[in-house]
């Protein structure tokens, strides 16, 4: 007989995190957990992955509709999924979870799952002060990255201009990509004016430079820029394909920003890209700061996709109590350890 439940959790960041909502110093995420011992593994895991204020389903609904859908986990993954349209990250969960009761950890089978190959990630900046971003920069030049991505749009713009043209002096784009992610900060007058700015810096990129109602800013933005725009929160809150398409014919944007969490998980993410690749847009995933539950299904996901842009993975140390799970970040890249289903413990969540 199959059963289920839920669990919050709180994960704690090893230093406060900046958003354009705010500055983050925890992150509660809720675990769901199925049981099945008729299963080829009898317990299954799926993160509800949710960030306060950014998520659509961050409402107070969102318990009553996780007590709803454990009550009724017997209905199983099309209809729960179906029933939980407005609740993204509740049917990435059950992505996971009924995921997980036939394959564990190891959500599909490719050579990244079995801990044989890698994934390119980019290295995330955080907002802050100039010290603290200088730090990190360093950091991660460190650690082997060829990709940077910065936050933008938090401190005076002439101090973050001063550190891109600081990385861009030692490094050429030949040797490292800097993508920006401006979290709807500019007007359209200022996005303009710090186009010119990042092209000169050869910037791969700008994700989100308006903020998501501007949809006519951006459209102008899409069609003049020289840095190619890459749409994030816009993608939030739309649920039907109609929607999913309006919004991706009027902005046309060079790239789209993939979080499973919350656009409805793999198939939410899925119809994304169909719609997409059809248009001649680009994407590329990034986690929207899930445990390592939440990121090992997205980076195994994103694994079948063959999609040579570094992807958005490298959170999983951003927190002093993240659920130890094998992953490893080397020299830019993200690799799971050959056998994963031995190297997790979820006894926090018991």
């Amino acid at each position: 007989m199959m059963r289920a439940s839920f669990s919050s959790y709180d994960l704690i960041f090893k230093q406060p995190a900046g958003t354009s909502r705010g500055v983050l110093r925890k992150k509660q995420s809720y675990f769901l957990k199925i049981e099945d011992a008729s299963a080829p593994f009898p317990v299954g895991w799926g993160e509800v992955g949710i960030l306060r204020g950014l998520s659509m389903d961050d409402v107070p609904e969102l318990e009553t509709q996780l007590h709803w859908t454990v009550q009724n986990i017997a209905l199983g993954m099309e209809e729960l999924y179906a029933a939980n349209a407005q609740f993204p990250s509740i049917q990435f969960a059950l992505e996971q979870a009924f995921s997980h009761l036939q394959h564990g950890f190891q959500h599909f089978q490719t050579p990244y799952s079995r801990g044989e190959e890698s994934i390119a990630i980019n290295g995330l900046i955080w907002m802050g002060d100039e010290s603290f971003m200088l730090d990190q920069i360093n950091r991660r030049l460190e650690e082997g990255f060829t990709t940077l991505k910065m936050k933008v749009g938090a401190i005076d713009w002439a101090t973050e201009r001063a550190l891109l043209e600081g990385i861009r002096k030692e490094f050429s784009q030949d040797q490292l990509t800097l993508r920006v992610d401006a979290n709807g900060a500019f007007t359209l007058k200022e996005a303009l004016e710090v186009d010119a700015v990042l092209s000169d810096l050869a910037i791969h990129s700008i994700e989100q430079p308006l903020p998501v109602e501007d949809r006519e800013g951006l459209t102008a933005l899409a069609a003049t820029t020289k840095v190619p725009i890459a749409l994030d929160e816009s993608l939030i809150g739309l649920v039907e394909k109609e929607e999913r398409e309006k919004l991706l014919d009027q902005i046309r944007p060079p790239y789209i920003i993939l979080k499973p969490s919350f656009i409805g998980g793999w198939r939410g993410a899925d119809q994304w890209i169909a719609l997409a690749e059809f248009r001649g847009i680009e994407w590329w995933a990034t986690s929207a700061l899930e445990s390592n539950v939440g990121m090992n299904a997205i980076a195994q996901w994103a694994s079948t996709k063959n999609n040579l842009l570094p992807q958005g993975l490298g959170t999983g140390s951003l927190y002093t109590n993240n659920l130890p799970a094998p992953h490893r970040v080397a020299g830019g890249k993200l690799q799971l350890a050959a056998d994963i289903q031995k190297s997790w413990d979820l006894s926090a969540l018991a």
